[in-house]
Order: structure tokens, then sequence, then C-alpha cells
């Protein structure tokens, strides 16, 4: 049992939106778990995580030797034993209003600490069934979800390939060189690829030299990434090689 779990308010403190516990005036420092609830108590759901988190960090900042499930079991007590509590109160009085307001928002707590549980902390067997239920359901739906989109794949996916004439693989690239350069003629690229690279890549999956494999790697050294790429390190498509010049078609007269 640690002499301290949550940041306690300093005095004089009357900031009414805080997430440390206690008064701003003297207190009984051995009460903070009462301090903890009646903080609580001032937040609506969306505070919940960012009260917590800013308690947890201040607890594993405190010792060096603290952890999260320490911290979790810890609150996780307080809010459990506030609500068996609540629940014995006896409900024939001015209170019972109160009480049941508050009985309500812990246990909306406690739903929101579930969500943090990965220890199935002090969890019945019926919790435990339902959480794994649950997360039996969530990887069922994310199976069937990457299977649809595998499926969707594989309809797009081929093993055939066009090939290209032996030694005439350079006019190839050539042409998708030049391709990749041309412009309509609102002087925007034809064809704009998210990735330079994406041309290496559809070469080499796609065709075939003479049957036989293009390795990308030869393929990247024609095709430089950007326009002011250091060129040096790239090499250019040999002139016996250009067979080919895509130029704009003319204007056709109406």
């Amino acid at each position: 049992m640690r002499p301290q779990y949550f940041k306690h308010r300093a005095l004089f403190d009357f900031d009414q939106q805080t997430n440390d516990v206690g008064f701003p005036l003297p207190w009984t420092k051995g009460n903070e778990d009462n301090h903890f609830l009646f903080r609580l108590y001032k937040k609506n759901k969306e505070q919940y995580e960012p009260f917590y988190q800013y308690q947890l960090n201040f607890f594993l900042g405190r010792y060096s030797d603290a952890n999260e499930q320490e911290f979790f079991v810890h609150v996780k007590q307080i809010i459990t034993d506030a609500i068996s509590e609540l629940v014995n109160k006896n409900r024939y009085t001015s209170k019972h209003a109160r009480e049941r307001q508050n009985r309500m928002q812990l246990q909306e707590f406690l739903e929101y600490l579930n969500t943090l549980d990965q220890w199935f902390i002090q969890s019945t067997d019926l919790e435990t069934i339902k959480r794994q239920l649950e997360e039996i359901a969530k990887l069922n739906a994310e199976n069937k979800k990457l299977k649809e989109e595998n499926k969707k794949l594989r309809e797009l996916e081929t093993k055939d390939y066009i090939d290209i004439r032996v030694g005439r693989h350079k006019t190839l690239y050539h042409l998708m060189l030049q391709i990749r350069e041309l412009k309509l003629n609102d002087n925007k690229e034809l064809a704009n690829a998210t990735t330079l690279n994406i041309w290496s890549k559809m070469i080499a999956k796609y065709f075939r030299a003479g049957g036989k494999e293009i390795s990308m790697e030869s393929v990247k050294r024609y095709f430089p990434p950007e326009n002011n790429a250091d060129l040096t390190k790239y090499k250019d498509i040999p002139q016996k090689d250009k067979l080919f010049t895509i130029v704009p078609a003319k204007k056709r007269s109406l």
C-alpha cells in the first residue's frame, strides 16, 4: 500500500476544473480516496479519460517501481467499494437522489475502467466471458474485412505477363519515361503516379524480356525519382533503343 496514489491539490488552488484531488485548504491526506471520488463526481463522461490518465501519470512518475496495473487495481477497488456502499444505503432518506446519481456515475466510470482492463482484474466469470466474446467478435469482424480485401486483391492479381522482345526492354523503358512526362493542354501530367518508383515496380512485375524476369533494381537505374535528382546515379537510354517518340496529335478542325 502506497502512502499516496493521487496528485494533491495545492494550497489555495481554487481552480474548479482541476484534476488534482483534495481541498484548497488544509485537509487530512489519509482520506485521498474520498477526495478522488469527490473530484470524479465533478467530471462528465468525456473527462474520465484525461482525469484518469492525469493521475496515472502522476503515480508512475512518483514511484520508480510503480506500474499501471497497480494503479488500476487501486482505483477500481475504490470505485467498487463505493458502489457497494451506495447500494446498501437506506433508500428512504433525503440523500437518496444524490446517492443514486453518484452510484450511476460510478457505474459509468467503472465501464470506462473495464475498457482499460487488460489484466481481467476482479472480473466475474460472466464478465470475463462477455469481454472475451466481444474480443472474438471484434477479431472476426477484422478477419472478415481482411478476407474481403484479399479477395479483391486476388481478383486483380495475375501470373500472366507481357513479353518484350529479347534485347528490347530498354525501348519499353523509353516509352514509359515519355508517358511519365506527358502533359495535357492544361499543363498537368497525363499520368500522375503516387510515387515515381511505381513505374519500376510495374515493369518488373508485369513485363518479361524474352520470357525472363526483369530485375526491379536494373529498371530503377533508368528511372530517376525526380527531375532534379542527381542524374550521375542513373543511366540514360541508349540512342539505339529510342525507337519511338510520343508526340501530340495534330488538332483536327471541325
